[in-house]
């Protein structure tokens, strides 16, 4: 009766443990597996740097902005295309070349009158503004030398004088033409005569630029004066260098 009792005894102790070792569930979920926050959905908002600013991303709201790089750095789209420099400025002509010429060189007057012929070597000068790229405003001034006549007399002439210059302005070669309006003076003073007329300049040429500051020139004008009550057809020729500025 004992040993049956015993048995009995240890069978429910054995039920007993077994029954304690069940695993109850945990309704809260406090058991769950952590890594799941992360592999996942994600979570239901964030702040994104760089891709929206400091736009806050709320769950089913998508973004317009280009998304960040893997880095953070901000977007990744490729930066515009650089705005390509402005053309340097053409000093050798066109249209935006010097205004001002200043020229000067050595020049061959011919000189006829029914008193006195005379071949004068003298400086030319003149001085011209471009009010755009072909039409400009010159000056100028025309000396000229001559050997002794009429009793110990030198021939000395001076024509001046200002006008029009219409000029074709290339990188290397400039062709132009002007028209010069002024006055003249000659010495010696002739008997019964003045010593000073009108004077019209006709003519053109050519310069050839060497650099941006400096160019030769090759002028030739016919040259129209009334001394001695008379008119008088002369032919002038000058060379010389052209100054931009």
């Amino acid at each position: 009766m004992k040993k049956q009792l015993v048995v009995v005894l240890l069978m429910l102790g054995t039920a007993c443990v077994a029954r304690a070792q069940v695993v109850v569930p945990d309704p809260k979920g406090t058991d769950r597996n952590v890594a799941a926050n992360f592999s996942g959905a994600p979570a239901a908002s964030a702040t994104v740097l760089g891709a929206c600013d400091t736009f806050t991303i709320s769950a089913g709201v998508p973004c317009t902005e280009a998304p960040a790089s893997a880095f953070g750095l901000g977007s990744t789209a490729p930066d515009p295309a650089p705005t390509p420099a402005p053309d340097p400025r053409f000093v050798y002509g066109g249209r935006d070349d010097y205004r001002w010429q200043l020229g000067i060189g050595v020049d061959w007057l011919r000189f006829r009158s029914s008193i006195f012929n005379a071949s004068a070597v003298g400086v030319d000068s003149s001085v011209t503004y471009f009010t755009n790229e072909w039409f400009g405003i010159e000056g100028s001034v025309i000396t000229g030398f001559a050997p002794e006549i009429l009793e110990r007399e030198h021939v000395k002439l001076l024509i001046y004088g200002a006008g029009p210059k219409l000029a074709l302005r290339q990188k290397r070669w400039e062709p132009w033409i002007h028209a010069i309006v002024g006055g003249a003076h000659e010495q010696p003073q002739t008997t019964g005569n003045g010593r000073n007329s009108f004077a019209v300049e006709l003519g053109g040429g050519a310069d050839y630029r060497w650099n941006p500051r400096l160019s030769f020139r090759l002028e030739g004008n016919f040259v129209h004066t009334g001394f001695f009550s008379q008119t008088q057809n002369n032919f002038h020729l000058s060379g010389g260098f052209v100054f931009h500025f």
